[in-house]
């Protein structure tokens, strides 16, 4: 091999490496669902809106549409964000509105029907404070839950109606979990996720959306 065709094979080789890297750090790297800013009202207070589906609209989310999901509501523009990172300040009482779209599914610790950590120890289903969820004959059923391990929060989303599975969704038909907490004074990322075995077709339930930002697990950021 001449002099020439080396060096043209060894720029070949540089720049498809170089163009690895960029891959790699564009789409999974730089590529990760956006996070969702949320200022403290002046009542001093913010409402975050989630809703949770079963699946979702293919020009939404064109990676794992059939996945099940949360999305949040964008304060700013008031649409649904294909997301499960969020931003709230610190030491703050954060109101939280689940819409659930996807039905039920019986969990594996009735440990998991527990609420904790919430303002006054309780979360509300259609208005009612109730402590305690019964995962397996009601009367509220479970789907998925909402749970900050590092602080002690876990709530256990109610079940909804599926009448709607390809979200976001938009219509009226679903059920209503809502809850408030307040914030560490620390600021930090704080993990949360869901713990009702949901992501279909892996191990144990525990694969895929389970573990995947965006889906059934998220970020809490608190900003000072």
């Amino acid at each position: 091999m001449s002099l020439a065709a080396r060096v043209t094979t060894l720029i070949v080789a540089v720049l498809a490496v170089v163009g690895g890297v960029i891959f790699v750090v564009a789409h999974y790297l730089l590529g990760g669902p956006p996070t969702v800013d949320f200022a403290a009202a002046t009542s001093g207070q913010v409402n975050v809106t989630m809703q949770t589906d079963a699946s979702s609209d293919p020009a939404t989310v064109p990676d794992h549409p059939t996945w099940v999901s949360y999305f949040i509501k964008s304060p700013a523009s008031g649409s649904w964000v294909h997301t499960t990172l969020f931003q709230v300040p610190a030491h703050t009482r954060v109101n939280v509105t689940i819409l659930g779209y996807d039905g039920s599914t019986p969990v594996r610790n009735q440990v998991w029907g527990q609420v904790s950590g919430t303002t006054g120890g309780v979360a509300d289903y259609g208005g009612k404070p109730v402590k305690t969820v019964n995962g397996w004959n009601g009367p509220y059923l479970i789907q998925h839950t909402f749970a900050i391990p590092s602080l002690n929060l876990s709530v256990p989303v109610e079940a909804g109606p599926a009448t709607c599975t390809t979200g976001p969704c938009t219509n009226n038909q679903h059920s209503t979990t809502t809850f408030s907490f307040m914030t560490p004074a620390q600021p930090g990322a704080y993990r949360w996720q869901c713990f009702v075995p949901c992501g279909l077709s892996y191990l144990d339930g525990n694969g895929g959306p389970m573990q995947t930002f965006g889906y059934m697990t998220g970020n809490m950021q608190v900003v000072s």
